[in-house]
């Protein structure tokens, strides 16, 4: 392919895709939508600081773990 715009296209085919992919299951992957949320809130910020994967999956999962405790006592 000689064309820089196509090829600029097709090489975020991949990143469209995985997170097309990923995004759903992570909202749905929990028992409550608001800790959902707040784990992926926190991934993008961990990750837009520069933290590497295993700091950012780390802080989620310590996100999502800590808002589902706090939603079972208060709902």
């Amino acid at each position: 392919i000689e064309n820089r715009y196509i090829k600029s296209f097709l090489s975020y085919i991949p990143y469209a895709v995985l997170t097309a992919m990923t995004l759903p299951a992570c909202l749905y992957a929990t028992d409550y939508m608001l800790s959902a949320v707040v784990g992926l809130i926190v991934a993008i910020c961990f990750a837009l600081k520069g933290k590497g994967l295993t700091v950012v999956a780390t802080m989620a999962c310590v996100a999502v773990f800590l808002t589902e405790c706090i939603m079972r006592v208060v709902v």
